[in-house]
């Protein structure tokens, strides 16, 4: 039988309470622990990932994920999107601080309601999807506790290549728009996220970080058919860390399979088939 915990953190930076849960299988024994980052307009419980969670917890993980703090889900609310203000106002330096902030709790006696008989935090692993991916390399990069990294349909550069005048724009507007086509709302991006990349950019540059602070192994894994990251990025990275592992999944789109809701008690193919290669890459690492 597995474990669901939750577990709330407030931001010591922002003040913001945010959510986490751990999935596990109480047995005594000590377990690696894999912290789980979702995307833009994404969210812990979207979709198949507490099948995810469920998955690493059978083959011997603890399986954490967490909301990152901004992300517009409000805690004890609908459990969608609905905090738009707080979306508008995050950045990819709370993201990273949010990060740090659920590791730091897992290292604290009590802090979280895992006991300590049951992780073995000298095996921590960080996994990430799309904008997650990024995050969790860019944290990999500057915190030596984390012991290898897996990507799913990661971005390679936080800053988006968009032309001149559509930041011009953003900055005199102070807001840019952007659609959530699965729920139809006009989700707002202040400018000062643009800001917080200028003015934190040796800690934000993926490339940089990868190329020259990343020591943890890592696994790249991108769907050919990706829609909204191209796989270009999958062989970007690999370029900045040539000893990467490269797995690119024939057919898969940026959700392997996924959907939100997801009414199956069962996987999607091709998010089964990276969840085995990340497992089995983790184990590896051991």
């Amino acid at each position: 039988m597995l474990t669901h915990s939750s577990f709330l953190l407030t931001g010591t930076r922002h003040g913001r309470p945010f959510e986490a849960d751990a999935t596990y299988r109480p047995d005594g024994q000590p377990k690696a622990v894999v912290v789980f980052v979702h995307g833009f307009k994404g969210f812990k419980d979207w979709g198949h990932f507490p099948l995810l969670a469920d998955f690493f917890a059978e083959r011997g993980f603890v399986f954490v994920k967490l909301n990152l703090s901004h992300n517009g889900i409000v805690v004890g609310g609908t459990g969608d999107l609905e905090d738009l203000e707080a979306f508008g106002r995050n950045n990819f330096s709370i993201e990273l601080d949010d990060i740090g902030q659920v590791l730091d709790a897992l290292f604290t006696p009590g802090a979280t309601p895992l006991p300590a008989a049951e992780t073995d935090l000298n095996r921590l692993f960080l996994v990430g999807h799309s904008r997650g991916g990024g995050l969790v390399l860019l944290k990999a990069a500057e915190d030596r506790r984390v012991r290898a990294v897996a990507t799913w349909a990661a971005i390679a550069e936080v800053h988006p290549q968009w032309p001149q005048p559509v930041f011009d724009e953003w900055q005199r507007a102070g807001v840019l728009h952007v659609p959530n086509t699965r729920t139809g709302q006009e989700l707002p991006m202040h400018y000062q996220i643009v800001e917080d990349y200028h003015a934190h950019r040796p800690r934000l540059d993926i490339p940089h970080n990868v190329r020259r602070k990343l020591r943890q192994p890592l696994l790249i894994i991108h769907g050919d058919q990706d829609e909204t990251v191209a796989v270009d990025a999958a062989h970007a990275l690999q370029q900045l860390k040539p000893d990467a592992e490269l797995l690119l999944v024939p057919g898969a789109m940026h959700m392997f399979g996924g959907a939100h809701p997801w009414p199956e008690k069962t996987l999607p193919e091709p998010a089964r088939h990276v969840a085995e290669a990340t497992a089995a890459f983790f184990q590896r690492q051991a």
